[in-house]
């Protein structure tokens, strides 16, 4: 709570006590409206100083009253939010006269993936004469939803209209042909092939006519993102939105909405949970699939579990048992090479299998530090030795036909996205 928020003040005086009984007397009735109608995104912070660099968004916060028009009263305004906001214009000058509606906005930064807590705000109102404060509690405890990172979704939808997808590393693939499925008839333009051309629907209209083909379409995928111990990393702790699970859920989110404009189905499943916290959402196609599977992952967060790969390989044999694309997202270590291999065997059996995995950022930041004495020549050895050791034992998970995918937290949307066009301009899925 500020500094300068402080406890009601009352005097001893019998005119304070009777300027104090006619602010009850004459007091109006109030309700606190917050504005719910948008969710919050947890943006990440673009730099290790989350205080300065996080993005703020306006809460509205109305007081309605109902009284006299006379009536009316003179104070100060604090809501009670929840601790995983961080908030910035409060307490709030508050003069409202008679039957009104009192319309505040104060900045809220979360921090926090998930659901947040608002308690009833607490309103210091000054009494006529001004003698002395009263400490009133006016709303009802309500809860809001804060959600990942969507921002990269927008940019990419944004820079994919204007053809810019390269700013952002998105690659783009020269066709190798057409796709084949049928999609539409269309007059014919200079350019289009001859062997394209609809005769019938063109001896109709009078007109050359083609037929227009798209990617193979009706796939599936499906997401399996590690929620086991191995996630809880956070090399920028103190940055809102920036933690390895934080990152890992907002690729997943781009990668399905890449996905879904292309016209395939995706779904997603949960594993290394604690018992009971598990989540899923069944594969399904068109945006409002975006939308579902947000509300289903919006506040997982990863537990201090070991995370069961062969598990939940056999879980997605059970669930899905038609041909998909398995994106399986974890935190890859070289001692549970043995369990993972098998578990990729598994889903290899049916599925076609990308296995990603991330890169800690902080290993890299200490290979390219400078050799400036004998320690940080220690340190940078056993970055390379560890980093070449990680590499060597991922890489001996692959398979013939293996789809592996190693990045850092930040950029593994970008990499996911780009091996998923790979693999539709191929044809493999």
């Amino acid at each position: 709570m500020p500094a300068s928020y402080r406890p009601p003040v009352r005097h001893s005086s019998q005119g304070s006590l009777a300027d104090d009984r006619r602010a009850r007397w004459r007091r109006p009735a109030q309700r606190v409206v917050r504005d719910g109608a948008a969710p919050y995104p947890i943006v990440a912070a673009r730099s290790t100083q989350a205080s300065s660099n996080a993005v703020k968004r306006p809460l509205a916060m109305a007081i309605e009253t109902h009284g006299a028009a006379t009536d009316g009263w003179r104070g100060r305004v604090y809501d009670h939010v929840d601790s995983s906001l961080q908030t910035e214009g409060l307490p709030a000058a508050a003069d409202v006269a008679g039957a009104t509606r009192l319309e505040l906005t104060y900045l809220v930064t979360p921090t926090l993936r998930g659901e947040v807590a608002f308690a009833p705000a607490d309103v210091r109102v000054r009494s006529r004469l001004g003698f002395c404060d009263m400490l009133e509690k006016i709303g009802e405890h309500e809860r809001r939803r804060v959600y990942p990172d969507f921002a990269q979704i927008a940019r990419y939808a944004w820079l994919a209209g204007d053809r810019r997808l390269q700013e952002i590393g998105v690659k783009t693939y020269r066709r190798r042909g057409e796709g084949t499925d049928f999609k539409q008839l269309s007059e014919y333009r200079v350019g289009d092939s001859v062997r394209h051309i609809d005769w019938r629907a063109t001896q109709r209209l009078g007109k050359p006519i083609v037929r227009q083909f798209q990617d193979e379409r009706d796939q599936c995928v499906m997401l399996l993102i590690d929620c086991g111990r191995r996630m809880r990393a956070d090399d920028r702790q103190g940055s809102g939105g920036t933690t390895h699970f934080d990152q890992v859920l907002n690729a997943a989110m781009l990668l399905t909405y890449v996905a879904l404009r292309q016209g395939d189905a995706v779904g997603a499943m949960t594993f290394g949970t604690a018992a009971g916290e598990e989540r899923s959402c069944a594969p399904a196609k068109g945006i409002r699939t975006l939308n579902a599977l947000m509300g289903q992952f919006y506040g997982v967060q990863p537990s201090p579990v070991h995370a069961d790969y062969v598990a939940a390989a056999q879980d997605v044999l059970r669930r899905q048992r038609k041909r998909a694309l398995v994106v399986l997202v974890t935190n890859f270590r070289d001692e549970a090479s043995a369990e993972l291999g098998d578990a990729l065997r598994l889903l290899r059996s049916r599925h076609l299998v990308m296995l990603a995995s991330l890169r800690e950022r902080v290993v890299a930041e200490l290979t390219a530090q400078p050799l400036t004495s004998g320690d940080a020549a220690v340190e940078v050895a056993s970055a390379h030795l560890y980093e070449q050791t990680s590499r060597d034992a991922f890489r001996r998970l692959a398979a013939r036909d293996a789809l592996m995918v190693s990045a850092e937290p930040d950029r593994l949307g970008i990499e996911l996205v780009n091996r998923y066009h790979a693999l539709k301009r191929a044809g493999t899925i």
